[in-house]
C-alpha cells in the first residue's frame, strides 16, 4: 500500500501544480497553441464529469467521487499481492481521482487544459488527471480480465 501511497501523492502534485499554472496564467477559456491545428492549452472550468455529464451537479459529483474511492480501498484492502504494474495503475488511479476531487470541493469545476484537434474534429478538453483515470482504469481491467478459469492470476510482486 505504501508504493500506491507514494505513487498516488506524486500524481496528486503534479496535477495540482499543472493546474495553478493554468489558472494563474490563462484567462478562462484562452489558448496556447503548441502544435498548430492538433493541440493546444486550453483553460476550460468543467462543472460535470466526463464530457460534462451531470454539469452542475458539483455535490453529487462529490459524493459519487467519495463512494468511488471508499470502493477502491474495500478492493485494496482486500487484496494480498499485486503486480508491479497494479501498484502503479491503483496510485495513478487514486492520485486522478483526488486530484479531480481538490478542484470540485476547492473551485466547484475541474479545470480542463489538454485541447486536440484530429481534422475537424475537436475533442473534447480534458487534463492529467484525466489520462491517469482513464489509462490506469484500462490496465486494471485488462489485468482482472487475465484470469484464468479458477480465478487465478499470476502474481510477481
Amino acid at each position: 500500500m505504501k508504493k500506491i501511497t507514494i505513487v498516488s501523492i506524486i500524481t496528486i502534485l503534479i496535477d495540482q501544480i499543472i493546474k495553478y499554472l493554468i489558472i494563474t496564467n490563462l484567462k478562462f477559456t484562452d489558448s496556447i497553441n503548441v502544435i498548430k491545428n492538433f493541440f493546444r492549452i486550453t483553460y476550460l472550468q468543467n462543472t460535470g464529469a466526463a464530457w460534462s455529464i451531470l454539469s452542475g451537479n458539483i455535490i453529487l459529483l462529490i459524493l459519487i467521487t467519495l463512494i468511488a474511492l471508499v470502493f477502491i480501498f474495500m478492493i485494496l484492502k482486500k487484496k494480498k499481492e499485486y503486480l508491479k504494474i497494479e501498484y502503479l495503475c491503483y496510485g495513478l488511479l487514486i492520485g486522478g481521482i483526488i486530484g479531480n476531487l481538490i478542484d470540485r470541493i476547492r473551485y466547484g469545476f475541474v479545470i480542463d487544459y489538454l485541447d486536440f484537434n484530429f481534422g475537424e474534429f475537436n475533442y473534447p478538453v480534458f487534463n492529467l488527471a484525466d489520462i491517469c483515470i482513464v489509462v490506469s482504469a484500462i490496465i486494471l481491467i485488462i489485468i482482472s480480465m487475465k484470469e484464468d478459469k479458477n480465478g487465478n492470476k499470476s502474481r510477481r510482486k
